[in-house]
């Protein structure tokens, strides 16, 4: 597909788009209050001076960024930032833990009118694009009105780049041509980036190393410590659809061996946790945490289906299955556990972090895994031997240790444009 076919097609779209946000506001997938912005409107004045615009998809794109722009907060007091990002949860989270002065708003639909609503108000300076979500309208309009643009922590599945060749290679050469500069997360997504037509591309490292550790609330977590006692605990962490009933195998594979197994499970949809405590109850009694069900004695699973708070849940185990990886999903991040000295197991479906798992893999600090039976196997030999899992806890975090500082090397390589910028 060429651009201008695209930017007529999404024109003509455009009143279909408006029903299907306002069908996904019922749903409680859009937010009611700020429901314009996603039109490219805005309640909040553009602050004077150079303003620096950041794009992240949803939760975990925007997480891998919030130690860059306190490292630019830090260096750069002078730079405003806009971040924006696409989803309900995404906002809910960043409002609880981005830095002062930080401004968010929703991305808008890729429509040429609702693009260049939100690109006259605010008139960006700079703009970078976290990982791999690239709106068409949006990148190719900013650049004409002469944002500076990056990509930061770029990622570029196989999977991506094949559809983009044989879809719209046209296309995406074009919106690669916008960017001044791919900062790609490994030397294989930069090959990749290259392929398609990305003029400079550099590999600094994956900024997912450089995220602080999920925060939590302190009072919370001695209430639950305290309630657990010294129970056997695993976790199931952002589980998704079909892969809670293999969970539930394993428990009760595991409670032959362990009677006192408590299992959480925190699915990455929290509004699924009435659907998972149905089938979990068939196998013992549950209690939910959005209910604020207290964990007794007689808790079997305990379901952790409440937003922003993994980094609770990741203190409270050892023992972390990462869920999207039973299914062709993907996987979810593995760094976020094992920077809270989680040792993890995870599915064969880790296309999402191919990179990161397969160097843990190597240094053997991660489990594969296949089906409900080999995951009750796995927990059970790390519940038994505590020497095995000190051992991958202390390999974890050196590891971790020398993989940080793409934030600051790709601030390095920016730092001249940071100099008030003169519009083109």
């Amino acid at each position: 597909m060429r651009y201008n076919i695209y930017k007529i097609v999404t024109s003509a779209l455009s009143p279909l788009i408006t029903i299907w946000l306002r069908i996904r506001q019922l749903q409680g997938k859009e937010s009611r209050e700020r429901f314009n912005e996603r039109f490219g409107f805005s309640k909040i004045t553009r602050p004077k001076g150079t303003l620096l615009w950041l794009h992240a998809a949803s939760v975990g794109e925007a997480n891998s960024v919030l130690f860059l722009i306190e490292q630019i907060k830090s260096r750069f007091p002078e730079v405003n930032i806009l971040l924006t990002t696409g989803t309900l949860t995404s906002a809910k989270l960043i409002e609880k833990r981005k830095p002062q002065n930080v401004i968010h708003q929703f991305v808008p639909v890729d429509t040429t009118e609702a693009t260049n609503r939100f690109l006259r108000h605010w008139r960006p300076d700079i703009g970078l694009w976290v990982e791999s979500e690239l709106w068409p309208n949006l990148v190719i309009n900013a650049k004409a009105r002469g944002c500076l643009m990056f990509i930061i922590n770029g990622r570029m599945s196989v999977k991506s780049y094949n559809s983009w060749q044989k879809f719209a290679l046209l296309m995406i050469y074009q919106m690669l041509n916008c960017f001044d500069m791919v900062f790609a997360q490994s030397e294989s997504d930069g090959q990749r980036f290259r392929a398609l037509g990305a003029r400079e591309v550099r590999c600094v490292g994956n900024l997912k190393y450089d995220a602080a550790a999920l925060p939590c609330d302190e009072s919370d977590l001695f209430a639950l410590q305290q309630a657990i006692g010294i129970r056997q605990t695993w976790l199931a962490a952002s589980t998704h659809h079909n892969e809670e009933e293999q969970i539930i195998k394993a428990h009760n594979q595991l409670a032959a061996k362990h009677p006192d197994l408590l299992t959480i499970i925190a699915p990455r949809h929290p509004q699924r946790g009435e659907e998972i405590a149905n089938l979990a109850s068939k196998s013992g009694r549950i209690a939910l945490r959005s209910r604020n069900d207290k964990i007794t004695s007689e808790t079997k699973f305990y379901i952790a289906d409440t937003l922003g708070e993994l980094g609770l849940f990741y203190r409270l185990s050892e023992i972390v299955f990462m869920g999207g990886s039973l299914i062709p999903h993907g996987g979810q991040n593995p760094l976020e556990p094992a920077r809270l000295r989680c040792s993890i197991i995870t599915g064969p479906h880790t296309e999402n972090f191919s990179a990161v798992y397969k160097e843990m893999e190597n240094l053997s600090i991660c489990i594969r895994v296949k089906n409900a039976l080999e995951i009750a196997d796995k927990v059970n030999n790390l519940m038994q031997d505590s020497d095995e899992l000190t051992k991958m806890q202390a390999q974890t975090r050196e590891w971790l240790r020398g993989k940080s500082g793409a934030a600051n090397k790709i601030i390095d390589i920016i730092a001249p444009i940071f100099a008030p910028v003169k519009k083109l």
